[in-house]
């Protein structure tokens, strides 16, 4: 495994990071002993950066990382989790948003209690344009300055959001001080928006994470949960994709997790998994190398959604 410094952070992260929204069953249902050892072989695959938030399987994400993590040395890893979006158990969609002072303090008591830590390397501002934007504005000045107090107090690292329209981003990175920014679906083999981003970022030293090498699931041949916003056209598409890389005697994962985590203007790329052999053999992709010939032919077939936003 290589290591990257991640922006202005202080922070040196794994290549490829884990992303714990698979852990609450976010994308499928989930056996809670396959999932620590998930965890484990990350962990012992060299991966040191882990990604959590208590919107994820209604807080079920960060329990299981909790008892995973539980024993580890707090030194061996560095822990993200994110502030302001709550959901319902059995509710994915049906999200709570809150940006206020007392809720993000009161977030953090009780994801530190979930996982069993006193500190965070980073706080992540959640989703901040869900709910048609209604809450943006707030999560961008109380929200914003409320986990500024708990960086100034020593209780985390740094400041990032974690957020996905490209607009929001640029808005943020001219006008705000972060640390980090957790961006995903920007760089991958159907969106490569985050390269026109990262001047911005290096501009600022703000570290990259870059979220979601396989497009919440649309470039592998199992395709996305039902929850995700892309039309059966759409879908259709990814579907043609992952037919011509199963012709070509690869899976179209492996390509897009190749795409996605060598780019060395990026410091580290989150994937998410629940099965520890999948941790293994993502890291396995991760070191061979990318067939850009490859690469070309795929983004032709998915040239009708190259770059295209959808409304998560």
């Amino acid at each position: 495994m290589q290591y990257s410094a991640l922006g202005k952070t202080g922070l040196t992260v794994s290549r490829l990071s884990f992303g714990a929204s698979a852990l609450g069953g976010v994308f499928r249902i989930v056996d809670e002993s396959a999932a620590i050892k998930a965890v484990h072989a990350a962990l012992g695959c060299g991966i040191n950066y882990f990604d959590v938030a208590p919107a994820y399987g209604a807080t079920l994400s960060e329990t299981i990382l909790g008892k995973a993590l539980h024993g580890i040395p707090r030194t061996k890893y560095y822990l993200s989790t994110k502030v302001g979006k709550y959901t319902k158990p059995g509710g994915y969609g049906d999200d709570t948003l809150d940006y206020s002072r007392s809720r993000i303090r009161a977030s953090l008591d009780e994801s530190a209690a979930r996982l069993g830590v006193e500190y965070f390397d980073l706080i992540h501002i959640h989703d901040i344009e869900y709910q048609n934007r209604e809450h943006t504005e707030w999560a961008l000045t109380e929200g914003y300055d409320a986990v500024q107090e708990l960086k100034r107090e020593g209780r985390i690292g740094g400041v990032s959001f974690g957020i996905y329209p490209t607009d929001l981003w640029l808005r943020i990175f001219s006008s705000l001080q972060i640390d980090a920014a957790l961006i995903h679906n920007h760089y991958c083999l159907n969106d490569t928006q985050l390269l026109r981003m990262l001047p911005l970022a290096a501009k600022e030293e703000v570290g990259i994470i870059n979220g979601s090498p396989f497009a919440s699931g649309l470039l592998t041949d199992r395709g996305p949960a039902a929850w995700h916003p892309a039309s059966e056209q759409d879908r259709s598409l990814f579907r043609a994709a992952a037919e011509f890389c199963r012709g070509e005697g690869i899976p179209i994962a492996k390509l897009a997790l190749q795409f996605s985590s060598q780019n060395n203007n990026i410091p580290t790329t989150l994937f998410s998994s629940a099965n520890p052999e999948t941790v293994r053999r993502n890291v396995a992709w991760h070191d061979q190398p990318c067939d850009m010939e490859l690469v070309t032919r795929v983004q032709k077939i998915l040239a009708p959604v190259l770059d295209k936003e959808w409304k998560y």
